[in-house]
């Protein structure tokens, strides 16, 4: 059995896209996952599974869209996949929580970069299926936009940390 992450997209505890973070265990346990943990009430939840990745995302998906009557998006990281993501990050001596990995389903076109507009003070680079943003100043000014990120869904480097090490244990 392989372990997963699944980030979900736009789910958050409060005002849209609320999803308790106990009906997400429920959904995943009535899939067939084993070993269901979440992790920070933002839609994170690890698990095992012995489906290929397209069978979990497709089996996670349709019970959130059933529960939300909308489509959730479902990004996956295998364990191993995760920790590359952490040890990829490109501003290893910035703050965590100032820096963002925004999941994507595919690579990002190479030129991704290029069209993002609204940049102040962030620095961008690019990842295998990820795009990497520091906010120097933080995040709650900031006015960027992310063209090829619009499908994807980010997590700082805190969170993501904290997600590898639940996936190794």
């Amino acid at each position: 059995m392989q372990t997963h992450i699944a980030l979900l997209r736009a789910v958050n505890v409060g005002g849209t896209g609320k999803l308790p973070m106990a009906e997400l265990r429920a959904m995943c346990e009535q899939a067939g996952f084993a070993d269901v943990r979440t992790c920070i009430a933002s839609g994170n939840v690890v698990f095992r599974s012995a489906l290929a990745e397209r069978a979990v995302a497709a089996a996670l998906e349709s019970r959130l869209e059933a529960y939300a009557g909308k489509p959730v998006g479902v990004l996956l990281r295998t364990a191993a996949e995760m920790a590359a993501v952490l040890a990829a990050n490109p501003f290893p001596d910035a703050p965590g929580n100032r820096v963002v990995a925004i999941f994507l389903d595919r690579p990002p076109p190479a030129d991704a970069l290029e069209h993002a507009s609204g940049r102040k003070h962030e620095a961008m680079a690019l990842g295998r299926r990820e795009i990497y943003v520091h906010y120097g100043e933080g995040m709650a000014d900031s006015r960027l936009r992310i063209p090829a990120a619009q499908a994807g869904t980010a997590r700082n480097i805190n969170t993501i940390a904290k997600l590898a090490e639940m996936a190794s244990a």
